[in-house]
């Protein structure tokens, strides 16, 4: 092999080994986000991960950026399971879509359980993300 075939060899490992490093740092990021979110929202994140789910290309002030979806699964009690999503650019969270769990009448009125009885539901609403302009292909 001559040195330029090499030297293209160790850019394509290179660039390959870069981009999974930057793509496992963004999905611990997710992770961690959904984590918060959970909390927040008092449901339990399920398995401790999330997945990606979609990139896209999403216009914020005139600047093109790249949006990754992320799919997990939560809990109101450990006994049931509803998908759940966010979405990211870059370190920023943009949306969050936790589903409607219906809670039964004795864990609503249970001590131990994070949600007082007043609160009615846990779902997040968002505007629609079906727009075509914002599709890649």
């Amino acid at each position: 092999m001559s040195n330029v075939t090499d030297m293209l060899v160790l850019l394509a490992l290179g660039a390959v080994i870069g981009t999974w490093m930057k793509l496992s740092s963004a999905r611990e990021l997710a992770v961690r986000e959904a984590r918060v979110q959970c909390r927040q929202h008092g449901v339990q994140l399920l398995d401790e991960t999330v997945g990606l789910r979609r990139v896209r290309l999403r216009r914020v002030n005139g600047q093109r950026h790249l949006e990754r979806c992320y799919g997990f699964e939560v809990s109101v009690d450990g006994h049931d399971r509803a998908p759940g999503r966010l979405w990211m650019i870059g370190r920023s969270l943009t949306s969050l879509s936790l589903p409607s769990v219906e809670r039964p009448t004795d864990a609503v009125a249970s001590v131990d359980s994070p949600l007082s009885a007043t609160e009615s539901g846990n779902v997040v609403m968002f505007p629609s993300r079906r727009r075509s302009s914002d599709r890649l292909h």
